[in-house]
């Protein structure tokens, strides 16, 4: 990837840096990874990586279109690498697990958004609900809360 970094960087009158690959990798090592966990996995190479130069490379990084951003909680941003398909994210409130989804799983619903003109940006998608180990361990394993 960095020779595609390299390219994209240079297209856009930036230079490759040590820390951009860092950050970068550290995206795609990570899957799903916070700013502070993409710092917290970069100081553990490079202590002189600051919490600005993340966030200023993640941003880059979006903007080149190398890692993409969806809110998988009501804190900062997670990140995760346009190199892995496009996903869905269903995300249990109760343990945090978040488990990714082929867009297919959607497709009934960005058919008929589009239908009226909407295009939705599906890899930004989180659904939040219960997992089927909480909603288990909620109902005594008794199956279904309702």
């Amino acid at each position: 990837m960095s020779d595609d970094l390299a390219a994209r960087l240079r297209e856009q009158g930036l230079r490759l840096t040590p820390q951009r690959e860092l950050i970068l990798a550290a995206v795609e090592q990570l899957g799903h990874a916070t700013p502070d966990e993409v710092l917290a996995h970069v100081r553990g190479q490079v202590r002189s990586v600051n919490a600005s130069t993340v966030y200023r490379t993640l941003e880059v990084l979006e903007e080149l279109g190398l890692v993409r951003h969806t809110h998988l909680s009501d804190r900062a941003p997670t990140y995760h690498s346009t190199r892995e398909h496009e996903h869905v994210h269903a995300v249990c409130r109760s343990c945090r697990a978040v488990t990714s989804y082929d867009t297919e799983v959607v497709a009934p619903l960005v058919e008929r958004l589009a239908a009226d003109g909407f295009t939705v940006d599906v890899g930004h998608l989180a659904v939040f609900g219960v997992c089927a180990d909480c909603a288990g361990r909620e109902t005594g394993g008794r199956g279904d809360p309702t």
